[in-house]
């Protein structure tokens, strides 16, 4: 899988962040390094403009699913890095699933079309695009018939998303969703693993869970091999990999600074640096 953390990096879809110079997290908490998994879409600007193209068509979900699967087709078959990616992800799951056990794909607003939709074509699998309210829209392969249906009579689903951290996402909506059509997923395939304890929680629903590239040590070496981060990044990651909220804990009471100087800088920050102090998230 060394190609697609190339692409990780080539398309800026992993940035590590500068020394002593971590980055705010929308949760209040901090950290070294930053995913945007979606940007191996090809690059960063069509990866915005295939979102914001989503944001405008999600008045109408019902036709969304073909809207995105033209768009992710078209991508396909005119971008090198992403045709990587995506048959990267087909193979990976031939060799590690029966793709004849696989009734449905599914995929869950937004980031997870990036990936489901085109892999359910080329899987020849109907999809089930699932929304944020659990609302489902069920495509045909090639997504020229779709409908909202109530009941999957038992069938099984693989779920094919950008990411996974804490996969609250599966247990929050993703799951839900499949089970209130009377189905199960029993497969989940993601790009990137962010090793942050969501592979466990969906395995113990029952869940087999394959990523193509973890965020581990291995990740780290990579980038550092390739000269985009140094030794001391490198310590910083691999600490943080091991033990994230302690690392960041005593970056903080070592770098007082950092957390001073975020309280007075622009709102987005200062409003993620009063969540950090209000909530008392590293127990300073």
């Amino acid at each position: 899988m060394s190609d697609i953390m190339s692409y990780l990096f080539e398309t800026n879809a992993i940035r590590f962040c500068e020394e002593n110079k971590p980055f705010w997290y929308t949760s209040g908490k901090i950290g070294p390094y930053f995913i945007n998994t979606h940007f191996v879409y090809g690059n960063e600007k069509d990866a915005v403009e295939l979102l914001s193209f989503i944001d405008d068509a999600l008045s109408d979900k019902l036709t969304l699913p073909e809207k995105v699967f033209q768009k992710v087709l078209t991508q396909y078959n005119t971008n090198e890095i992403y045709k990587n990616v995506i048959d990267t992800m087909k193979k990976y799951i031939e060799d590690n699933i029966n793709v004849t056990e696989i009734d449905y794909i599914s995929g869950g607003e937004r980031r997870d079309w990036f990936f489901s939709n085109i892999i359910a074509y080329l899987l020849d699998k109907p999809h089930i695009s699932i929304y944020k309210d659990l609302g489902t829209v069920v495509s045909d392969s090639k997504f020229e018939n779709y409908q909202v249906v109530t009941s999957l009579d038992n069938k099984k689903v693989l779920h094919v998303a950008d990411l996974i951290t804490v996969a609250s996402s599966y247990i929050r909506a993703w799951i839900p969703a499949i089970k209130n059509l009377n189905a199960t997923i029993c497969w989940s395939c993601v790009v990137v693993d962010r090793m942050q304890g969501g592979k466990d929680k969906i395995e113990a629903e029952g869940i087999k869970s394959l990523s193509l590239v973890q965020v581990d040590s291995n990740l780290f070496q990579k980038a550092n091999d390739l000269g985009i981060i140094n030794e001391a990044q490198v310590k910083m990651l691999n600490d943080f990999y091991k033990n994230p909220d302690e690392t960041m804990r005593q970056f903080l009471i070592n770098h007082p600074e950092f957390l001073e100087n975020s309280l007075k800088a622009d709102e987005k920050t200062q409003k993620r640096a009063k969540l950090l102090v209000e909530g008392n998230l590293y127990n300073l």
